[in-house]
């Protein structure tokens, strides 16, 4: 009898030391991560969503029975954000299933938000009472629960409510279990964590598009503390739209209609059918830029790993057919000598302001070359950090036309001499519609985050992990010197290609398995290969070698 009383006296007094920004803390055995996140939650500017335990990602139902080491995350954070928008579409769904008893699709990013379909016509009212119904999940903070269950299971109980966007995702997972979110009386597979609760959702808004769409919005890592305001952009949602048109003919609007192509030996002719719509409308473009003689420069902008060079080198091709003859002109060159540069306040140059570009020199050559005169060019000595002239002129005849691809071709600062009718604008990018199932999108910022990875490995020999840990920065001048200025653009070019994340998944995933668990790009990485795992692999050898695919896999007819 002693001996039990000791014993249960010593479960009473176990603690685990809990390691947070270098200090240690001691807490009961099996304390969830939730309680211990409201000791810190004054650190952070919203609610605590999500933690990583000894680096590794876990929800705050998680319970601690040894010693770690702990970090919390709130929607500022990027896996605090994606978090927030995963608890966000389940309430969305709910509530959308409760007012309007209407499934709903989940799309892609435009503006800030989220694209959202509905499989029944809404009015602005209906929206209206969605958003309401939401509000009040929130307010009663109901739990999401998280379910292991055995996959063919799952599989049964999405046939039986005929969700078969889910049934055939799962179908080629090789999971022996797969995790099942319940929220309510509802059931959802997400390829990604969630909150443990609806309480910390408090921030979004829903903005009407048409009688079977309209936006979700919430705060996101680049406008904090505030959700911005929408802006319709018309040229950039037609794109988007008219491929997605596109796709849903093709039979493939999301992975596993990809996967079924491939498991049936059809991929062959998707491929072949991407390239020649992709060309088409490239040539439409050169097409249009040849009928107005007024245009004499050309300006191509768009974020990074969009393909801006193959598209720039296919577009020279087709001027050529038509007889013009184009001469491309590198920003690069004109970049101001190094101690010109602007610095950032961590003493590194910024050089992707547009502060760091000679922009009268820039204009001044143009200028000169638009009227006709003979301009020796800038060569940038990367080296010596200064500007030096070229050996060789150049001067514009009849057929002659410039082009210029960067960073900033689409701000009417790089070009303000210039008059408009003279110039014309091509914002590109990869614009991915393909989903992996209704409410699990395909970022296209993944898209072009696993571009980038294998061709940095392949040309400048990164490791994934160095391509990863440079990415926020990358993110960040997008977000400042490209996507404010893509309705400046007389045309948008998609530069994505429907099956192309099948070939980027068997370049993609061995530089990304390399990614040691001790790196800090770990868990990024590990969440790029789950969602790579849902894809198959489709092999290079039906690639055209003029396809953008090949400025990242290599193998192209350019030389890049």
């Amino acid at each position: 009898m002693i001996k039990f009383i000791v014993r249960i006296g010593r479960i009473k007094m176990e603690k685990v030391k809990v390691t947070y920004l270098g200090k240690s803390y001691m807490y009961p055995k099996d304390i969830t991560l939730e309680d211990i996140s409201k000791d810190f939650q004054e650190n952070y500017s919203e609610t605590i969503i999500m933690a990583e335990v000894n680096g590794r990602p876990y929800e705050l139902n998680y319970k601690v029975t040894d010693d770690v080491t702990v970090d919390f995350f709130d929607l500022t954070s990027p896996t605090g954000n994606r978090v927030y928008e995963s608890g966000l579409i389940f309430v969305l769904e709910k509530a959308c299933l409760n007012m309007l008893n209407s499934e709903i699709e989940v799309k892609y990013s435009i503006d800030k938000g989220i694209y959202i379909k509905t499989h029944k016509k809404i009015t602005k009212e209906d929206l209206d009472k969605v958003s309401r119904e939401m509000k009040e999940i929130v307010k009663r903070n109901l739990p999401i629960q998280k379910n292991l269950v055995n996959r063919l299971e799952a599989i049964e109980y999405y046939k039986s409510t005929k969700s078969y966007d889910k049934v055939n995702v799962l179908k080629y997972s090789v999971n022996t279990n797969v995790n099942l979110y319940r929220l309510m009386d509802i059931y959802n597979y997400f390829f990604s964590y969630l909150p443990v609760s609806t309480g910390a959702l408090k921030e979004f808004k829903l903005t009407y598009i048409d009688q079977n769409s309209f936006v979700l919005r919430y705060p996101n890592i680049y406008y904090l503390n505030k959700i911005p305001v929408y802006k319709h952009h018309d040229k950039l949602f037609n794109e988007f739209k008219k491929y997605d048109e596109w796709s849903e003919k093709l039979g493939i609007e999301n992975v596993s209609s990809l996967n079924n192509k491939v498991t049936k030996g059809s991929v062959d002719d998707i491929v072949l059918l991407s390239e020649n719509i992709q060309n088409n409308s490239l040539f439409k473009i050169a097409e249009t830029i040849y009928n107005n003689k007024k245009l004499k420069l050309i300006l191509l902008a768009g974020p990074s790993s969009s393909g801006k060079t193959t598209t720039s080198k296919k577009l020279e091709l087709f001027l050529k057919g038509f007889g013009l003859n184009p001469i491309a002109i590198s920003i690069d060159n004109y970049f101001l000598d190094r101690d010109k540069t602007p610095i950032l306040p961590d003493g590194s140059y910024d050089f992707e302001s547009l502060n760091s570009i000679n922009v009268e020199l820039f204009n001044k050559n143009l200028k000169d070359l638009l009227d006709g005169k003979e301009v020796t060019l800038p060569v940038y000595n990367f080296i010596t950090g200064k500007s030096e002239l070229s050996d060789e002129s150049i001067k514009l005849g009849e057929k002659e036309i410039l082009i210029v691809e960067g960073l900033h071709a689409l701000n009417e600062e790089l070009t303000y001499s210039i008059d408009k009718k003279n110039k014309y604008k091509i914002y590109l990018c990869p614009l991915t519609v393909l989903s992996l199932d209704n409410h699990n999108r395909i970022r296209t910022t993944d898209n072009r985050l696993l571009r980038r990875i294998i061709r940095d490995n392949r040309t400048r020999g990164y490791s994934a992990s160095d391509t990863l840990s440079t990415w926020g920065k990358v993110r960040e001048g997008e977000e400042k010197y490209v996507f404010p200025f893509q309705d400046e653009a007389d045309v948008i070019f998609n530069t994505s290609l429907i099956y192309e994340l099948g070939v980027l998944k068997t370049y993609a995933e061995p530089l990304l398995y390399s990614v040691e668990e001790s790196d800090p790009m770990y868990k990024e990485a590990v969440r790029l290969l789950n969602l790579l795992k849902n894809i198959l692999p489709i092999s290079n050898d039906y690639i055209p070698v003029d396809s953008i695919v090949r400025e990242f896999i290599g193998g192209g007819y350019f030389k890049l």
